[in-house]
């Protein structure tokens, strides 16, 4: 690790929780120089939806890359980009009954969503943007303005403003109507709030603290949106592409964004891609207004178009997730009840909090110790994060949450029974 101490900047952070140097990965494994091999409750931080090197992706990508297929074109046409588009306007929208246009930003999420304030400022003719609280949406100033974590704005080094920052879904706890209480301050002249130009949200704030969204907060969320002129952005980077069953996280609750923001497993192979989803009649930028050197991935469009294809045209991979996401949650409310957690949680991401805040780190060094690689998550990483490939396999599943379970019983004590464990919304 010398060249790598001696050459790469202090900003490096997940090497330090997972010191080695990994050399090869496929599926749910990640194998180190060593040989030692790793179960990924990573994923890329939610990039590898569908492990690492899936075997149909791979396929497709080296027979493009064979067929010396386009690599970069930046919005030029290409067979690749027609594909991807053709394949998300068949697989994904016409069975949803959903009609957008697709913009493709620069190549990663923070780029969707700075297109997204753009382009929501430009069409309300307003400034301000609602976000709310331990959202996170970005390390660009624009999507650093919208997030809700201290350290992370704190880097910007300038202010960060023309947004407001508002309590999420249960918040204060789970009787507290936040919806009304944006609501009032909305309707007050001197609330100093101005008028929003739009709501940005993610269904599962992930780097938050995997604090879920219910369906009756997000339908009047919303009609809040419609109701004072706003727009409704939906942060579909981390928890979307089926993370949380179906593959926009949005789904369940039956509405449909003005404008969606799309990265991470959206290539389905790990290779940088975003896309910007907005309904017909806003389409408002002039051609060039907003434009960056890397919006013609090629070779992530072929892998797009190939994860859609293979993995969407029925309901068999949400099957699964749910199948999945049951068993995760089973382990993780049977270590809650012994230790007084609390367990929270849509489809495959789920997360685990214990009453001392430091143990989710320690936890996490411990399954790496075992052969797992899990991270933490919320403002204080005091939320232990599972984000397995959607893709794992049962056996490898299993195994994985084994070593988790070993790994809390190696840095907890059990609890006493008079305090049932908190279980949020799922």
């Amino acid at each position: 690790m010398n060249i790598i101490d001696r050459m790469e900047s202090n900003v490096r952070s997940y090497c330090r929780s997972f010191p080695t140097t990994f050399k090869t990965a496929k599926d749910h494994l990640i194998i180190d120089e060593n040989g030692k091999s790793y179960i990924d409750f990573f994923a890329g931080a939610g990039s590898l939806n569908y492990g690492h090197n899936n075997e149909t992706l791979k396929r497709a990508l080296i027979e493009y890359i064979e067929g010396d297929g386009i690599t970069h074109a930046l919005d030029m046409t290409t067979v690749a980009k027609k594909r991807l588009l053709q394949s998300m306007q068949d697989v994904l929208f016409a069975p949803r009954g959903m009609d957008y246009k697709v913009m493709f930003p620069g190549p990663t999420g923070t780029n969707a969503v700075e297109s997204a304030l753009k382009l929501a400022r430009k069409v309300t003719g307003r400034r301000n943007v609602i976000s709310f609280t331990n959202g996170f949406h970005g390390m660009t100033l624009g999507s650093l303005a919208i997030t809700g974590n201290s350290g992370k704005r704190a880097g910007a080094g300038v202010s960060l403003h023309d947004t407001t920052h508002m309590p999420f879904c249960d918040y204060f706890d789970a009787e507290t109507d936040t919806i009304s209480m944006i609501e009032n301050y909305l309707a007050d002249n001197s609330s100093g709030i101005d008028k929003p130009a739009a709501f940005i949200l993610e269904t599962v704030q992930a780097e938050g603290g995997v604090n879920v969204a219910s369906k009756t907060w997000l339908r009047r969320i919303a009609e809040l949106a419609k109701s004072s002129g706003a727009m409704l952005i939906l942060d579909d980077i981390q928890v979307g592409c089926g993370r949380t069953g179906p593959f926009f996280s949005f789904e369940f609750a039956d509405i449909k964004p003005d404008i969606v923001c799309l990265s991470k497993s959206l290539s389905g192979y790990g290779l940088p891609l975003a896309m910007v989803l907005m309904k017909p009649e806003f389409d408002a930028f002039h051609p060039g207004e907003h434009n960056g050197t890397f919006r013609g991935h090629n070779p992530a469009f072929v892998t797009a178009a190939a994860a859609i294809e293979a993995y969407w045209r029925d309901d068999r991979l949400s099957k699964e997730v749910h199948e999945k996401a049951r068993m995760i949650k089973e382990t993780f409310l049977d270590l809650a009840d012994r230790y007084d957690g609390s367990v929270r949680g849509r489809g495959m991401i789920q997360g685990i909090e214990f009453p001392d805040h430091s143990v989710a780190g320690k936890i996490s060094k411990s399954a790496f110790g075992r052969g797992l690689i899990v991270e933490t998550a919320g403002p204080d990483d005091e939320v232990l994060k599972v984000l397995p490939p959607l893709t794992i396999e049962y056996d490898a599943l299993k195994e994985g949450l084994a070593i988790l379970t070993e790994s809390v019983h190696e840095n907890l004590k059990p609890q006493s029974a008079s305090k049932p464990a908190v279980t949020a919304k799922s």
